[in-house]
C-alpha cells in the first residue's frame, strides 16, 4: 500500500477543495440565416447594411437607449420581399454575466419588435432566457417606453443579468432604428 506524501495530499486538496470550477457550455442554437428566416419567414432575401452613425446620431442613440452592458458586435440586415422593405434583422452580442450572448431581434417597417431569438449562449447559468414565455414579452412592442427592465420586461430568477442585458441591448437596437433607420422605405 502506498504512502501519502505532503505533495500528494496537496494535489488532492487542490482538486477537491480548491476554488469551485465553473463549467461553461457554449451552445449554438441558431445560425444567422436561421434567425433571419425565423424572424421574417415571408422575406425572400436579406441584404446586410453597413451602419455608420455620425457622432451626433451615436449620442442620440445612447441618450435614448440608456445605460448599456458591453456589446461585442452588431450586424444589421434589411428583410425584403421582392423590393418591398419588411423591416430589419439585428444580430447583437451583449455580455451576460461573464460571456457574450448572441441574439437576433427584428423590427418591422412600422416599428414593431419581434420576440428575440437566442443564437448562442455561453454562460453556465441563465439560459432560461431562451424560454418562449420570456422572449414573447418583447413581441409587438413599439418604442422605448414599452421596453423598461423589470417594468415591461420581467426578469427570470437565476438569469437576472442575462435578462437585463438582453433587454438593454434591445433598447439600444430600438433607439438605433429610431435614429438611423425609421422611415426608410426602399433598399439602398
Amino acid at each position: 500500500m502506498g504512502r501519502w506524501t505532503p505533495a500528494g495530499i496537496g494535489a488532492l486538496a487542490a482538486l477537491g477543495f480548491g476554488a469551485p470550477v465553473q463549467v461553461v457550455v457554449a451552445t449554438e442554437y441558431l445560425s444567422v440565416e436561421g434567425a433571419q428566416k425565423a424572424l421574417f419567414p415571408q422575406a425572400d432575401h436579406f441584404s446586410e447594411l453597413v451602419l455608420s452613425l455620425s457622432p451626433a446620431q451615436h449620442e442620440r442613440v445612447a441618450g435614448l437607449a440608456g445605460p448599456q452592458p458591453p456589446h461585442r458586435s452588431l450586424r444589421a440586415f434589411r428583410a425584403l420581399h421582392a423590393d418591398q422593405l419588411l423591416g430589419y434583422v439585428f444580430i447583437d452580442e451583449v455580455i451576460g454575466k461573464e460571456d457574450f450572448i448572441t441574439y437576433a431581434v427584428a423590427i418591422d417597417a412600422s416599428g414593431r419588435l419581434s420576440a428575440p431569438e437566442v443564437l448562442a449562449y455561453r454562460e453556465s447559468h441563465g439560459g432560461e432566457i431562451r424560454s418562449p414565455a420570456w422572449r414573447r414579452q418583447f413581441a409587438g412592442r413599439q418604442g422605448l417606453e414599452q421596453l423598461r427592465v423589470q417594468t415591461d420586461i420581467k426578469n427570470i430568477a437565476g438569469a437576472t443579468l442575462s435578462c437585463e442585458h438582453v433587454t438593454e441591448g434591445v433598447r439600444w437596437l430600438t433607439a438605433l432604428w429610431q435614429v438611423a433607420l425609421q422611415g426608410a422605405t426602399a433598399p439602398g
